[in-house]
């Protein structure tokens, strides 16, 4: 989402807006996003339903300075999960980060949050072995990865019929090759994972819609037209 408020939004006052970081000067698709997200939101999201956000909240480099941001998701209908995305920089501890979020707004940190028999797991994810850019310090962050992902689908509870994760990072490399997220997905049969991180031009490094029989949907917010996209039904509680 690549919110940068400077002080409280009031929609649809959109004229009044100041950002600290627009986010036009990556095109002019993305001129007023937040404008674009917040209409095509209140069109498409229900009060019940659950609305996956994986990273990039925020440009904020403090707590504080996000409290615009994260309000303004206050005002959206649905229950919003989060995981911290690699320009998250505001996201601290995550108890702080909890005692910040609105009431509709739910984190995700080595854990997870269940739906009925709907699980919903995740973690931020790193670039993975064999991308042209890995280096010796990926390789330390992509395991660290690995194991808080595992510490997420470990909390599930047994028995439940469909469990999501959330990534920030696509789960695999620029090869789409397999690695140790893709294993871990594949042990805990993992319905789908969805992920952000790669915007306009570099739509086509992302993964095929299902590989591994794992389902796979980048929704960047460009990348949806700053649409929320559906991607399945939790049945009734």
């Amino acid at each position: 989402m690549h919110l940068s408020f400077c002080r409280p939004v009031v929609p649809p006052e959109w004229d009044g807006v100041v950002q600290h970081k627009p986010m036009d000067v990556f095109g002019a698709h993305w001129h007023h996003h937040f404008e674009k997200i917040f209409d095509a939101w209140i069109n498409t999201v229900k009060g019940d339903d659950l609305v996956l956000v994986p990273g990039d909240i925020s440009w904020a480099m403090t707590l504080p300075d996000a409290s615009y941001d994260l309000a303004f998701l206050g005002d959206l209908p649905g229950n919003i999960i989060l995981i911290q995305g690699n320009h998250d920089y505001w996201w601290g501890s995550i108890s702080r980060v909890r005692e910040a979020l609105p009431g509709n707004v739910f984190a995700l940190q080595n854990d997870s949050i269940c739906f009925g028999a709907t699980a919903i797991c995740g973690t931020r994810g790193w670039i993975c072995p064999n991308h042209t850019e890995f280096t010796d310090h990926d390789q330390k962050v992509y395991q660290r990865e690995i194991k808080r992902l595992e510490m997420s689908l470990n909390s599930l509870p047994p028995k439940m019929e469909s469990i999501y994760v959330m990534m920030h990072f696509m789960p695999s490399n620029d090869r789409h090759e397999w690695n140790g997220f893709i294993e871990l997905m594949e042990r805990y049969q993992v319905k789908l994972c969805v992920y952000g991180h790669l915007h306009q031009g570099a739509y086509h490094l992302r993964l095929p819609e299902e590989k591994w029989h794992i389902g796979f949907s980048l929704v960047s917010a460009d990348y949806l037209d700053f649409t929320p996209k559906l991607i399945g039904q939790v049945p009734d509680v």
